[in-house]
């Protein structure tokens, strides 16, 4: 069967164009396949409004019928789903309860399909303002659907090790970068004006913050520079170099252009040894020097001192960035080599036929 005649439907939770996760591990992709002559359908379980309403305080019946609606629409979906010649799942096919649908897409219906997903989603992980009702998410349904897969697609080794465990057809395709249509600036190393560091991601993450206040505190007193949180909520953090920008998709690139230094700090423990070093990638893409702990896959990525650093202990840290606040030239060394590494071994031009060639 010639790709003219194929169509795939991408399973997912969220909206498209809304969450990272579904933006760098297939989203980016979705054109060059249209372009290759496949017929492409995105089917989330959440739609716009329900993204809006899940993760606000509260409003508990609203979050009950948007979840009893999205069940519903993901019911249907399945009477749909003898039209599509290769099936992709991101994740999950629900964000709530067992794996009801993947069940029936494997069992009842007799269905292969793709399982990919990028963190350790086998753990328990929540927003604080959903935190009383974790246990419906049933992190215990991932081993299942892996099981039931077809092909499992990860984001690293530590995801391929577990998932290997209940499928022998594991393959490893890292999150990657768009860096022609969407990461395709570099930050300027001629600019004047304050070092600005940085760091980007989501308020699920911004606990990881904490452990650099200390240091940004010790750097306030010999260095004037900004400290730039781009997120959707503010932080709120007690710095006097701390600037906050809220996060637009529109403005992303522009923002992140704005870093002279980038910062990715984790906690070595089992959730960050899943993680595929997405802020790395990103930065490292647009020529911004990275500053990042070493867990999990990180360390594949980046190169102690060559396209980036490692660090482990606040002085390590703090030497680190005191460098590259006062040098601009190894700025510009570390990040021009960062944005090759990401071209020749993170960037969808460079694995697109890899990826291709699941379906």
């Amino acid at each position: 069967m010639s790709s003219a005649t194929k169509t795939i439907y991408f399973l997912c939770p969220y909206p498209y164009g809304s969450a990272p996760s579904q933006r760098f591990r297939y989203e980016q992709y979705i054109h060059l396949l249209q372009n290759d002559g496949y017929k492409v359908e995105v089917h989330s379980f959440l739609d716009e409004s329900g993204w809006a309403v899940l993760y606000q305080n509260g409003k508990y019946f609203a979050k009950m019928i948007t979840i009893l609606r999205c069940f519903w629409k993901r019911y249907l979906l399945l009477f749909q789903l003898h039209k599509a010649d290769s099936i992709f799942i991101h994740r999950e096919m629900a964000q709530v309860g067992p794996p009801v649908f993947e069940f029936f897409v494997a069992k009842i219906l007799n269905r292969k399909f793709i399982y990919d997903f990028d963190d350790a989603i086998w753990l328990p992980n929540y927003s604080e303002v959903n935190a009383r009702f974790h246990w419906v998410k049933c992190y215990w349904k991932v081993k299942y659907i892996i099981k039931w897969a077809d092909q499992v697609t990860v984001g690293n080794e530590y995801l391929a090790t577990y998932a290997m465990q209940f499928n022998q057809n594991v393959k490893v395709l890292p999150t990657t970068i768009d860096t022609t249509n969407h990461h395709n600036k570099l930050v300027d190393y001629q600019k004047e004006g304050l070092i600005n560091i940085g760091w980007t991601g989501t308020h699920t993450t911004i606990y990881y913050l904490n452990a650099l206040i200390p240091v940004l505190q010790q750097l306030e007193e010999k260095y004037s520079f900004t400290f730039t949180v781009i997120s959707n909520l503010n932080p709120e953090i007690n710095l006097r170099s701390f600037r906050f920008v809220k996060w637009e998709k529109e403005k992303e690139i522009e923002d992140l252009a704005t870093f002279d230094i980038g910062l990715m700090p984790l906690i070595d423990d089992q959730w960050s040894k899943g993680k595929c070093g997405f802020k790395a990638l990103q930065y490292m893409s647009l020529g911004i020097p990275s500053v990042i702990s070493p867990v999990g896959v990180n360390t594949a990525i980046v190169q102690n001192g060559i396209n980036g650093f490692l660090y482990s202990t606040e002085d390590e840290l703090t030497n680190v960035l005191s460098r590259l606040i006062e040098d601009a030239s190894l700025r510009r060394q570390i990040g021009t080599a960062a944005r090759l590494t990401i071209e020749d071994k993170y960037s969808v031009d460079a694995n697109y036929k890899i990826y291709q060639s699941l379906f």
